[in-house]
């Protein structure tokens, strides 16, 4: 377990940050008396969201692994309970998926370590079986692991048992985790060894945990800024993790979820279909030559991906940069916006507004882009219709260029933010707002 990555970042990172006020007070606007929306499902379920991601189809060059192996695969949860019940996922494959065995335990070792502490390796089932067949179009939650006590900001092996050789037909194509492939049943041995390194998460969205008191989850929904690309592989930079490190020093109850999805954007996308998908999907447009593992449009995936999540009361929104770089004005990204504000807010949930990042410099910057996203930015801090908003905006942006990422925050395509970057915006989110 790893808890200092936030002084590593060093005085690089802190500079903004004090500018900003710490914790990023001066880039919230919020709108008097919405936010904190009770979630009414929340009473549904004692189990809350500790991790999770938004998976997508593989791309068709994808080569499927050997019979008989074993993928060992690790995430970093956000909130501490005990417990967990881990979702495998099926949802975008044609065909049914065979699991031998599920063995999970707390990662014990360094950041590439897919390593089990061997007191807490334990055997997970479904509906009281070790072996399951995950049919096409299908994800299986399983039952409450026992006698297993998660710490909030610990790393948790999944681990796999593949029995055939399997099309892994629903994945995270860009984890930026190391994880492990390896020959054999070796599901449950605490430290194996050896295998084939990938950074890649399969068959797997989602672990809840059981918590003493009230909980409750935020989820993070955007592109690939959210997704964490260019952070740092291993060592959990994203910000939606920097987010969950501040949530629990200050020892908030509160599961902070990734849905990001690297080329994901709010109104079109490749043609997928989602389980579960709702929402006005005639606002949407389906592009045939668009890559499956950009993810279904933000609209079409909204429920899947984050509605839907367990103890879910807050979303948190950054998304739209890939659809101005696509050529989409701003009246149809606001349109976009609104019909997500009002699903989310039925659903329950907090719906906090995130500014699209500046772009100057990048592959995006060309065609009257720029005035597409000053347009864009300006109503979603002035229109008043989002419960709050974060202006990621202003925690990263050059200050003698505001249409340039400051260049201590940028990764080096002018586009995504390094892991400096990704501490800003982490530090942008007040946690008044997330009660």
């Amino acid at each position: 377990m790893r808890t200092d990555f936030l002084p590593a970042l060093g005085r690089a990172t802190t500079r903004r940050a004090v500018i900003l006020g710490g914790v990023g007070a001066a880039a919230l606007l919020a709108a008097p008396g919405n936010a904190g929306r009770p979630r009414t499902a929340r009473a549904e379920t004692p189990w809350t969201g500790t991790w999770a991601t938004a998976p997508t189809p593989a791309t068709p060059e994808l080569t499927p692994l050997p019979a008989d192996c074993t993928v060992r695969q690790v995430v970093h949860l956000s909130l501490g309970g005990d417990e967990p019940r881990i979702r495998i996922t099926n949802d975008y494959s044609a065909d049914p998926v065979i699991i031998g065995e599920v063995w999970t335990g707390i990662r014990s070792g360094g950041p590439d370590s897919t390593a089990m502490w061997p007191s807490t390796v334990r055997p997970v089932t479904f509906d009281g079986r070790t072996h399951i067949v995950v049919e096409a179009g299908v994800s299986r939650v399983s039952d409450p692991v026992p006698n297993l006590v998660l710490a909030t900001g610990e790393d948790l092996v999944i681990s796999l048992h593949l029995p055939q050789r399997t099309l892994t037909g629903t994945l995270t194509s860009h984890a930026y985790q190391v994880n492990h492939v390896l020959t054999g049943n070796v599901a449950g041995a605490p430290a194996p060894g050896g295998g084939v390194a990938v950074t890649r998460w399969v068959l797997i969205d989602g672990v809840s945990v059981r918590t003493v008191g009230p909980s409750s989850a935020v989820v993070a929904f955007g592109d690939s800024i959210t997704c964490g690309a260019n952070s740092s592989v291993g060592n959990n930079r994203r910000w939606p993790d920097l987010l969950a490190a501040r949530v629990r020093a200050a020892g908030r109850p509160l599961g902070v979820l990734n849905a990001g999805i690297g080329g994901n954007r709010l109104l079109t996308g490749p043609d997928i279909k989602v389980p579960g998908a709702g929402g006005a999907v005639g606002r949407t447009r389906v592009e045939a030559d668009l890559s499956p593992d950009m993810g279904a449009a933000g609209l079409r995936r909204l429920d899947h991906d984050a509605l839907s999540q367990p103890g879910v009361s807050h979303v948190i929104t950054l998304i739209g940069v890939n659809d101005i770089g696509s050529g989409t004005g701003a009246d149809a990204l606001i349109g976009g916006y609104r019909e997500m504000i009002g699903r989310s807010r039925a659903a329950g949930l907090t719906v906090i507004g995130g500014t699209i990042l500046p772009f100057g410099g990048s592959w995006y910057d060309r065609d009257g882009h720029r005035a597409v996203r000053t347009t864009l930015n300006r109503w979603i801090r002035e229109s008043g219709e989002f419960d709050a908003v974060v202006d990621f905006d202003a925690a990263i942006r050059d200050g003698a260029a505001p249409e340039r990422m400051w260049a201590g925050y940028d990764c080096g395509d002018h586009l995504h933010p390094n892991d400096a970057g990704m501490l800003a915006l982490a530090s942008a989110v007040p946690l008044s707002l997330l009660s």
